[in-house]
């Protein structure tokens, strides 16, 4: 990243595991202070003593439950108790909910859109201000291919949770072209994390061939290397293999596009 950034605030959602985590570590490496959110204050604590250990910056941890309406503005709210100005956020929390739309229950859905769009946006409106005032800040929102690709049937609404991110990033990125803000997001295929033992896939998945697979640390210094570019882009794919499918997406015909979906989504997605 870039000297600038150097000794600056880090505020990591879902950093309990998987990409958050690795993203915390990363960022700690490059002496940034961090502040940790997720529901699972244990994991949070044992990583944040870890970082400070390690490389010596100040790790704070802020359990909150995305899922509450209430969170973002309690979260924020106690930052600026706190007197903690937050200039790189990183909006990473998520999962995936399995079956169709009608199954499971309604709230389950809602719940899952709150931390998935809601949370997200209103994170990116309460902190921004603050960023554009400094003339700095760094927004990633943590995406996937699955934004990119035709949706597949199961998990109904994660495909298009992540298509709202890259479009809501675009537009973000462009209205902050000349503020000193800069706004990612990140779209990595197939990852080695927890997320597919916690949505209950982990057997589907671990079919697909392994050079479709990606490690979070190569993911996250993709991401953390395009924020350095003066003119990065808005919406980043990192694995090349991801890359040369998104373009091979572009050309082809969608009414093939839909029918390799449709082929394809046994192998990772649980409809029932």
């Amino acid at each position: 990243m870039q000297a600038e950034t150097v000794n600056k605030t880090a505020l990591i959602t879902g950093a309990s595991a998987g990409l958050g985590a690795e993203y915390a570590r990363q960022l700690a490496a490059l002496g940034n202070n961090l502040v940790l959110t997720a529901r699972r204050t244990e994991r949070m604590e044992t990583l944040a003593s870890e970082l400070t250990a390690k490389f010596g910056v100040k790790v704070q941890v802020y359990p909150a439950d995305l899922a509450d309406p209430d969170s973002p503005q309690r979260l924020c709210a106690q930052l600026a108790t706190d007197n903690i100005d937050i200039d790189i956020l990183i909006n990473n929390a998520g999962y995936g909910v399995t079956g169709t739309l009608n199954v499971p229950e309604w709230n389950a859905h809602q719940d899952f859109m709150q931390v998935m769009v809601n949370a997200v946006v209103e994170l990116c409106y309460l902190l921004l201000p603050s960023m554009q005032q400094r003339g700095f800040g760094e927004i990633v929102n943590v995406a996937s291919m699955a934004a990119i690709l035709p949706g597949a049937p199961g998990h109904t609404l994660y495909a298009a949770s992540k298509a709202f991110l890259v479009r809501f990033s675009e537009s973000l990125a462009m209205e902050n072209i000349n503020t000193g803000v800069k706004v990612q997001a990140l779209c990595p295929g197939f990852t080695y994390t927890e997320f597919h033992d916690v949505t209950g896939t982990r057997e589907q998945v671990s079919k697909m061939p392994d050079k479709l697979w990606l490690n979070a640390s190569d993911v996250i210094s993709y991401s953390l290397e395009e924020l350095k570019h003066k003119n990065s882009l808005p919406v980043v794919i990192p694995g090349r293999q991801y890359r040369s499918i998104e373009r091979f997406m572009r050309w082809m015909p969608r009414r093939m596009a839909y029918k390799t979906m449709l082929k394809r989504a046994k192998t990772f997605r649980q409809v029932d």
